[in-house]
Parts: C-alpha cells; sequence; structure tokens
C-alpha cells in the first residue's frame, strides 16, 4: 500500500491509499479519484516528505509532521473508517437539524401540499413556510409550473 498526498485543481488538500503507484495512475487516468470536497477529478499529487525508519524496523526515526487533510472517499485504510463514521455522523446531524428547523417554523399540510403551494404561488393564500406530503408526479408538476419545493431529508432510522 501507497499513501498519496493529493490536491485537486481548487487547491484542496487530502491524502489516499493506494495498492500502488500504478493503481494510482490507473485511478486517476480513469478518473476514479476524485477530491472529497469539492468532488473534483483534476487532481495531481502533492509534494510529501518520506518516511524514514528506525534501527530494525522499530517505527520511525524521523516522521514529518502529518497533513491535516480528509482522506479521499476510496481510502480503504481502517483509521479512515472511523473519520468518514464521524463525517456521515455530521452530516446526518445537520440533516436532521435542517428537518428539525423545518418541522418546528413551518405549517404541515399533509396531502393538501401540492394544492396549498400552488395556491400560495398564484395568489390565492397568503405566503408562509409549509410542509406536507406529495407524490413524484405532483412535486415534478409544481417544478415545471415554477413552484420551487425540495423533499425533507429523511435519514435511514427515520425508516425503522
Amino acid at each position: 500500500m501507497i499513501r498519496y498526498a493529493l490536491h485537486c485543481d481548487r487547491d484542496h488538500q487530502f491524502e489516499s491509499w493506494f495498492q500502488s503507484s500504478s493503481a494510482y495512475d490507473s485511478q486517476v487516468k480513469r478518473k476514479l479519484v476524485t477530491c472529497p470536497i469539492c468532488g473534483s477529478a483534476k487532481v495531481d499529487k502533492a509534494i510529501m516528505a518520506p518516511r524514514i525508519v528506525g534501527k530494525k524496523g522499530r517505527g520511525p526515526a524521523t516522521s514529518p509532521p502529518e497533513p491535516t487533510t480528509t482522506p479521499a472517499p476510496e481510502a480503504a485504510q481502517p483509521g479512515s473508517t472511523s473519520l468518514m463514521m464521524a463525517q456521515e455522523r455530521e452530516l446526518r446531524t445537520k440533516l436532521k437539524e435542517l428537518r428539525d428547523h423545518i418541522v418546528k417554523n413551518a405549517d404541515n399540510v399533509g396531502e393538501r401540499f401540492a394544492n396549498e403551494a400552488r395556491a400560495m404561488h398564484y395568489g390565492d393564500k397568503e405566503h408562509r413556510p409549509i410542509y406536507g406530503e406529495a407524490s413524484p408526479d405532483e412535486a415534478k408538476s409544481l417544478i415545471d409550473e415554477g413552484i420551487e419545493v425540495s423533499p425533507l431529508p429523511t435519514l435511514p432510522e427515520d425508516r425503522n
């Protein structure tokens, strides 16, 4: 395994592990290596200091400072799992906060959502924040009419 410090064309720094240097070259050529921050596939190796192993392989004699970066999604090292889990927990927390804010500050109109949204859009009712239920066809129809709608974020634990 080989670890590379990488950067994208937008200057985001991150690192990732690869089976070999040829595996890195192959994945970059196929645009499989992407920046975890912006998703750019224009990725290059950054300059890295080599690790120097001390006497009898007992550990590094000198160790360069570890980069403070985010690993790429394809990183498969055990240490990256906890970081990805932490990032996933943070994302879930933010999505839950967003959903909770909407539920707290908007009216639940249930299955009347499409009709209420139309009435507000066309000026038949006063504008106010609402949420409710709409079928995929109803949501598409609202969007086609120029009415902005977005689904509420749903997390896996909501389905249990």
